[in-house]
Parts: structure tokens; sequence; C-alpha cells
């Protein structure tokens, strides 16, 4: 029977007290927290709460990097029967007071200075907050508000409330039922406004037993935090898989270090958007790239040793003895140092989601002996309905359902998904819950297929797919993945919707970009100077017609402009998780967009660069239209 988070922390603390929970990178120290410390803070803190006026069925906001202090907080206020909503720590002003608000949140838990400084900006419009509690107290000394307090503070709080009503805490967590709302997961917002989604500890926990019935793991494994907490997918392995298998969840020192620490860890399970597999094969190109020859010859002796034992294993075909012991051989040379590198040499599975991986970046690291593994799920489902099985991965597929999910696709092609994660439906919006539950099952807005041995492969977004003039059909994610195996492409956006061709407005990767600039001596100083140098364009052109190859006829760029800026979340161009918000971006670069459609060979645009401090810097720039034609080049 399914239980709550907090009831399933408090069989942890009664059976593996002494384990350690949670572990924190702080001055380059781990410092660990043991199951019996955590319940112990949980249990402060949750008392802290219910002397501050938190009820079952309130929400406690929190926004800030993922730390113990995070999950502490959301645990404490599980424990009354409330609710938890995360909000990204990035999230500007409009966005956060629209979550705040939507939710009803009473209590807010922000990590540091800069979190309550957005809050007590936008404090007129979040009337029903009656306290921010902040985690991180470095220049927070002159702050003098009332309803500002302390983490150390509410923990206190607690201990004086617990020696008044010492029962009421285990009572509280006792009330608790499967059933009761656990979260609300906001969607990313790629087509409006953010919809809270309802999850229960039933969608939730039963995610969590599905999966690791397939994928075991146990409280011996380490997994690493490091993606926002606000998003179901770090939701579903941090709580949901980290106190139903008891694994140690580590949380890295800053955003900045999490490779670094990702190394030290060495942790057996990953779970990563494609954005983080394809930083790490860029950055590893370009290491390998400027590295000593006998490094490089090394490497190129391995590479097709690996290429083909990972082909075998995706056409599931023995490997022979021979390339088995090559294979043993690159492997000593070189896969195990470039895994030591990622931090992945204990890693049993790294499973990615939220977006596909291109091909290209799942052959390397099958190449060199990581098992990277699809999923496909959604908000709506706890974060996965669909993954890879080990020993049966075909490389286009995101996997079979897991275990209690049922997949059938509609007549339209949309994906139909019914499990017992299927959410409760959207906070406060029963219009968006009756269009996207019917009879129990989920209808995803994703069109896709399934073969005969089940395996579900996702062709795009319904409304997203691009159907040329001519009547072929093509995901733009599919080119747009190919495109950014480049290590010089940080971002594209292919587009052909209703159009002769398919045309790409491309970010260059700044960091490579730039280290190649200073190799080839072509000084810059900005992004959009950078990105408007010939040889940049030059380098991009032969970029793009080399992944025009392994692209079908139709589907292939024909144009293409480097942006003036790079997309960015904060300009609502991104979601939170970094994906492409399509409509927003077609209507943004329409003048653009219909520039490419012409024959002209420059493209006057106004646009706009936003900074992080609020302050907005209008630009006019012609950019250059590199045509891709055969017998035309950039002009």
């Amino acid at each position: 029977m399914s239980k709550t988070f907090p009831q399933l922390l408090i069989e942890r603390a009664y059976r593996n007290g002494t384990q350690v929970a949670l572990r924190e990178k702080e001055f380059g120290i781990w410092n660990e927290i043991t199951y019996e410390t955590f319940l112990d803070k949980v249990k402060n803190f949750s008392l802290g709460l219910a002397s501050l006026g938190l009820k079952r069925e309130d929400k406690l906001a929190i926004i800030g990097d993922n730390r113990p202090e995070w999950v502490i907080s959301e645990l404490a206020a599980q424990s009354l029967g409330g609710i938890s909503v995360g909000i990204y720590q990035e999230s500007l002003s409009a966005e956060l007071s629209y979550i705040i608000d939507n939710c009803d949140a009473t209590i807010i838990v922000a990590e540091d200075q800069e979190q309550v400084d957005k809050l007590l900006e936008i404090k007129e419009s979040i009337p029903k907050v009656r306290t921010i509690i902040y985690y991180d107290s470095r220049g927070m000394r002159g702050y003098r508000e009332d309803f500002l307090l302390e983490f150390n503070e509410v923990l206190e709080m607690g201990r004086s409330f617990h020696s008044g009503q010492p029962a009421l805490f285990s009572e509280e967590v006792d009330k608790g039922s499967a059933d009761d709302v656990a979260i609300l997961s906001y969607t990313s917002g790629t087509t409006g406004n953010p919809k809270g989604t309802m999850l229960t500890y039933r969608n939730l926990i039963e995610m969590a037993k599905n999966l690791s019935d397939i994928d075991p793991l146990t409280d011996k494994d380490e997994y690493v935090s490091f993606l926002p907490l606000a998003w179901i997918g770090e939701q579903m392995m941090t709580l949901a898989m980290g106190l139903y298998n008891g694994m140690t969840i580590n949380f890295p020192e800053e955003p900045a270090t999490v490779l670094e620490d990702l190394r030290e860890i060495g942790p057996q399970v990953m779970f990563s958007p494609p954005r983080i597999y394809e930083d790490m094969v860029s950055r590893f190109q370009v290491r390998i790239q400027d590295s000593g020859w006998l490094k490089r010859k090394i490497y190129n002796w391995c590479k097709p040793i690996g290429e083909k034992v990972a082909k075998a294993h995706f056409e599931n075909k023995p490997v022979s003895t021979g390339t088995k012991a090559l294979y043993k051989m690159a492997d000593y040379l070189m896969f195990s140092a470039i895994r030591d590198h990622f931090g992945l040499l204990k890693i049993k599975r790294a499973y990615t989601g939220g977006a596909p991986l291109g091909p290209d970046v799942f052959e390397f690291f099958h190449s060199i002996g990581v098992n990277v593994k699809s999923i496909y799920g959604q908000t709506e489902v706890a974060g996965i309905s669909i993954v890879h099985r080990d020993g049966d991965i075909k490389l286009d597929s995101v996997g079979i359902p897991i275990p209690g999910t049922e997949v059938k696709i509609s007549e339209e092609g949309e994906i139909l998904i019914k499990s017992s994660s299927v959410c409760k439906g959207y906070y406060k919006n029963e219009k968006s819950t009756t269009e996207t539950i019917q009879d129990g099952w989920l209808h995803t807005g994703d069109a896709g297929r399934l073969d005969e041995g089940g395996h579900l492969y996702i062709i795009d977004r319904i409304k997203d797919v691009i159907r040329l003039d001519t009547g072929e059909m093509f995901s733009p994610q599919f080119i747009e993945n190919k495109l950014k195996f480049s290590s010089f492409i940080q971002e594209a956006v292919a587009i052909g919707k209703d159009r002769p061709y398919v045309v790409a407005m491309i970010n260059i990767d700044m960091k490579n970009v730039g280290r190649w600039a200073e190799k080839n001596q072509i000084s810059y100083t900005t992004y959009t100077d950078l990105s408007s140098k010939p040889q940049v364009l030059e380098l991009i052109e032969k970029q793009v017609q080399e992944i025009n190859q392994t692209l079908p006829e139709k589907a292939r760029v024909k144009k293409f402009v480097l942006l003036y800026k790079e997309l960015d979340a904060d300009d609502e161009e991104l979601t939170r998780t970094k994906k492409v918000r399509r409509q927003f971006v077609a209507k943004k670069y329409q003048a653009l967009i219909d520039g490419l459609y012409t024959e002209d060979k420059k493209i006057r645009v106004n646009g706009t660069i936003k900074y992080r401090d609020g302050m907005e810097q209008t630009i006019q720039t012609t950019l250059q239209v590199i045509f891709m034609d055969e017998g035309e080049g950039a002009a």
C-alpha cells in the first residue's frame, strides 16, 4: 500500500537511522546528514510551520538551489498535510507572482538574499503570503521586516512548540493518506501560463515502485541532485526514488561545480535532460582536439571499436570475441578515463528525458561504456511512463511502458497514457483538466507511434510537426538535435510548417566558438560581434553542410542565420527546463523568418537584449543569410 513521503521517511529513520540520507558540499567538504538527523530536522521545521499557522492543504512555495533545506521544507509541509510548490530559481518577478498567487501559497521558503529581494519587490501582488523564510543568511543582516524569518529560527520555534504539543507531529503524519496531493508541479508553460499539476503520493510512489521493478536501486547507491527541484524529473529522483529506495542524495556546492562534484561522488544513477549530455560531449570534443598528438591518436584508434560494440548492442547482435578483446584494451587505454572524467565510472544507468537526445550523443556514450537510456513522461504522469530496458535499446525509440502503464495511439496520432501515476488534474483549472484527462487516459499532446515490440517513438508535439507545403512531415526536434551535436552549435530552431522548405535560426556555442576564434587569431568583443564574423559564418556553414548529409533530402536546412543573441528563458524564448517556446519564438522573430523565405541575402533586424538586472538594450543589426543550395555559398 502506498504511503506519504513523511511516512516513508519515518520508516527509513526507524530501520536505517545511522545511514547517510543527504550529503551537501560546503567549502569543499562533504557534510553528511543521517536519516535520524534528517527526520529530526523535518519534525522541528514542521512544528515551526505549525506555529506559523500552516494547516492541512495549505501551500508552501520553495525557491532556491538544490540544498538539504529545500527537501526538509518540502517534507515538513507535507508532514502537516500541506502541499509543496517548487519554483525555478531563475524565475523573474512576473513568473514568481503568477505562480505564488495562483497556488495560494501562505508561506515561502527562499534560499538567499537574491530570492528574498525578488519577493519583496512583488510583495504587493502576493497578498496571501504571510511569512518568508530564508536559509542562507549572507547579506540579510540589515533586513528588518517582521514577516522575514531565518531557517534556524523556525527550527527553534519548532523545538519550543514540540515541548507544548509532543504528539502533534506523529498525529499529523498519521493522518496523511496516499491519495493526498503531495506537490503542485507547474508545467513549463510552452503554450501559455504554467499550470499547477496536482500530484498525489500514490502517483509519485507508484511511479518509483514501477521504475524500480525494472531498474532496481539500493540504499548503497548514490545520486547527485543538481537539476531544479521545481522540475518533476528531480522530484521523481530526489524525493520519490530517494525515499522509496533509500539511496543517498548528494547536493553539489554550487551549480557551477556540478561536474567536479559528480566526479567526486561517482553516482550509480543519473538523470538529466539532453542539454547536460550534449554539453559533456561538446566539452570532450574540444578537449580531445586540444590534447597532444599521442592522446588523439589513441582516441582515434579506440573510437571505431567503441562504435562497433555500441552498434551491436543497439541491433541486439552478438559481439565477436576479437572485438570484445579490442574493446577491453580500448576501455583500459581511453574509455574508462573518459567515464572517470565525467564522473560516470560507477554508473549503472544514466537516464535522459524532457526532450529527445540526438542519436550521435547516444552512440557516443554507449561506445565509451555508459548505459544511457531514454525515458518518456510528463509532469502529469509523475515524470515517467516509458523507459528503455537494459539490453533492449533502440536509438530512435524512448523504450516501452513501465509496469502498470498502458499506452495507445489515438486516431489523430496522439500518445495516450493510462496509469496509477496520472495526476488528479490542474489546480483551479477544470477546463484544462477535462481536456487533458478523459476516461482516465492522459492526452499528452505528443505525436508518436508504437512498433510490434511495444517500443514508443516520439515524433514531436502534434502542433509543432513540420508539414511542408508539398506534404512531407518532419519533426523539428529531430533536425535541431542533429544540428546541436556540433560542438559549435548551442541551440537551433528549425522552421518549415506550411512552407516550401526548412530554414533554421542558430545560436553559436559562445565558449567553443570563442576558443576556436582565439586559436585562429580572430578578435571579438560580444556574442553579437562573434556571431557576425565572416569566418564564424563559414565555420557554421561547414557544420550545417555536414549535418545536412545525414538528413532526408526534404528535411535538409536550405538557409540559416546566426541569431544576434542567445535564446533565453528570461526573454520567455525558452522554458525553465530549456525547451524552445516555439509559438513565442515564431511570433517574436516573425519578420526574420519571413525574410528567410525571400531571396534576400541580408536581413535587417530590430531587437532587444534583456540583461539579468532588468535593463534592456535595443539592437539594430543586419544578419547574413547563408544559402545551403549547391552552387551558392555565403555571399
